[in-house]
């Protein structure tokens, strides 16, 4: 059994159905195939919308409503003949006078709760998988349309459910165990034990076809997006970076964290534990072999991986790092503790942390828009400590971006550590804050923005350069704009 599943970017109008429909259609003509599907690109944000206008404004949310349903509708008549359209806008037309209902109702009540938005967010990957169940059909399929929510069972956590992963995982086996053809599923979307619809959070639609695969026990995932595969670079920095042919389930999670946008980590757990290969595609280049993600007797080991020390380098944009310093910190249990608890209390995600191992300094690396409510939260918190010179002055220290570089085969390498920090050095990078873990399978390191492309350049010709390929061309003085995509694969 296969698993596709095909992203909003994949999806984003007529044409870009119609394609999928004819990748699931190829596939389906081998294997039993589960075809999961998300929104069509923008519309979960058009529904977020709908909802918030019902709440708050006096347009009630008709106008994102009238935009959901014209963009639905096109896609009829791209992909359908006159003939043909009516049975297929019957189904659409019913969804969406429910859909405009509970808007109505959202409006009387001037409210929308989590749950209730889970509801609306629901419409978008149900309307999309209405229209490539037709559309299959138009090409001579029997498909089976099934509703997420009768196979995943979650909790009441609107928003980001928690799966009830023994009785979805039953539910799945059950109901895919008579069946043969091809099948096609909403992503994103489960329910409670009481029937109530719930989302999935973030990449939830690609937590749906893990969810499925290891339910079913496919043979791979596949995650349709709309470019080739996993990259060793973010592309539009290093002009030189290429497509990553296999990549372990591990790698795949640090360089997810790390920038790339192709996977969330969570997303791939049921997949992780099952031991099934995840292959990244393209939607708009079928005929790429794509990025396989998997354990390492999913891996070829050929003779190119081998001698890679390190398999990507990926970046997080947008940093900022707080030093604590100060000597009344030597020796004194429970500094750290504190610190972490009156963050965590905060609800602020710490990124990164470096202590020199003196104890006089604890560096804290997180996004800017969290530094100042951290900065104010630890200077209430060591309030007594400051007044009294224990702790000196609390220094935050903003543009800042951090640079991973990560790879299965770092692990017991010599000497590697001395070849990345001499490829900075020599390329002029200064860097602030180092970590890494026991695994040995990513360093990163923190340095100012005004240096990430000459970072990440220097990198990538010190370990992943083809020897046979002219030099990389100088780095600019700044960060070329960026190109903001739904789906990337860039690391």
């Amino acid at each position: 059994m296969r698993v596709l599943k095909f992203g909003g970017s994949s999806l984003a109008d007529g044409a870009r159905i119609g394609a999928v429909t004819a990748i699931a259609a190829e596939a389906a003509a081998g294997d039993k195939t589960a075809v999961v599907l998300s929104a069509m690109q923008g519309v979960t944000d058009l529904l977020i919308a709908a909802a918030r206008e019902a709440a708050n404004g006096p347009d009630g949310g008709r106008q994102a409503l009238a935009e959901i349903r014209a963009r639905h509708l096109a896609a009829v008549r791209y992909l359908f003949a006159a003939p043909d359209q009516p049975a297929v806008i019957a189904p659409l037309t019913i969804l969406l006078n429910e859909l405009e209902e509970i808007l109505h109702g959202i409006e009387l009540i001037r409210e929308c709760s989590p749950r209730t938005l889970d509801l609306v967010m629901s419409f978008g990957e149900r309307l999309s998988c209405i229209l490539a169940a037709a559309h299959l059909r138009a090409r001579g399929l029997d498909p089976l349309l099934l509703d997420a929510r009768e196979l995943i069972l979650t909790d009441d956590t609107f928003g980001s459910a928690a799966v009830d992963f023994q009785a979805t995982y039953a539910r799945i086996r059950s109901r895919f165990a008579a069946i043969n053809g091809v099948v096609v599923i909403p992503g994103f979307i489960g329910s409670t034990a009481g029937g109530v619809t719930t989302t999935l959070g973030r990449n939830g639609s690609d937590y749906t076809a893990s969810l499925i695969g290891a339910g079913a026990a496919a043979g791979v995932i596949e995650i349709w997006t709309d470019v080739d595969g996993v990259l060793s670079a973010d592309p539009r920095i290093v002009p030189d970076a290429f497509i990553l042919p296999e990549i372990s389930y591990e790698e795949a999670m640090e360089l997810s964290f790390f920038g790339a946008r192709v996977l969330h980590p969570y997303s791939m757990l049921p997949a992780v534990e099952m031991g099934i290969p995840i292959r990244i595609r393209n939607s708009r280049n079928p005929q790429a072999p794509g990025t396989i993600i998997g354990a390492p007797r999913h891996r070829s080991g050929s003779a190119a991986a081998a001698v890679r020390l390190i398999t990507g380098i990926a970046s997080i944009e947008g940093i900022s790092l707080i030093n604590i310093q100060g000597g009344g910190m030597i020796g004194i249990p429970g500094i750290a503790a504190r610190v972490f608890s009156a963050l965590a209390r905060e609800r602020i995600n710490i990124i990164m942390i470096s202590q020199a191992s003196s104890e006089h300094t604890i560096s804290l690396v997180l996004r800017s828009g969290e530094a100042a409510r951290a900065l104010a939260a630890l200077e209430s918190e060591l309030a007594l400590e400051l007044s009294s010179r224990r702790i000196q002055a609390l220094e935050r220290i903003d543009e800042l971006i951090i640079v991973s570089v990560i790879g299965e085969n770092m692990r017991g390498k010599p000497g590697l550590a001395g070849r990345l920090f001499t490829a900075l050095g020599e390329a002029g990078v200064n860097v602030l804050a180092i970590a890494q873990g026991s695994a040995e399978r990513n360093i990163s390191i923190v340095i100012g923005e005004n240096e990430h492309a000459l970072a990440l350049r220097a990198v990538h010709a010190a370990f992943l350069a083809d020897p046979a390929a002219p030099p990389a061309p100088a780095a600019p003085a700044a960060r070329p704009a960026a190109n903001p995509g739904a789906e990337r694969g860039e690391a």
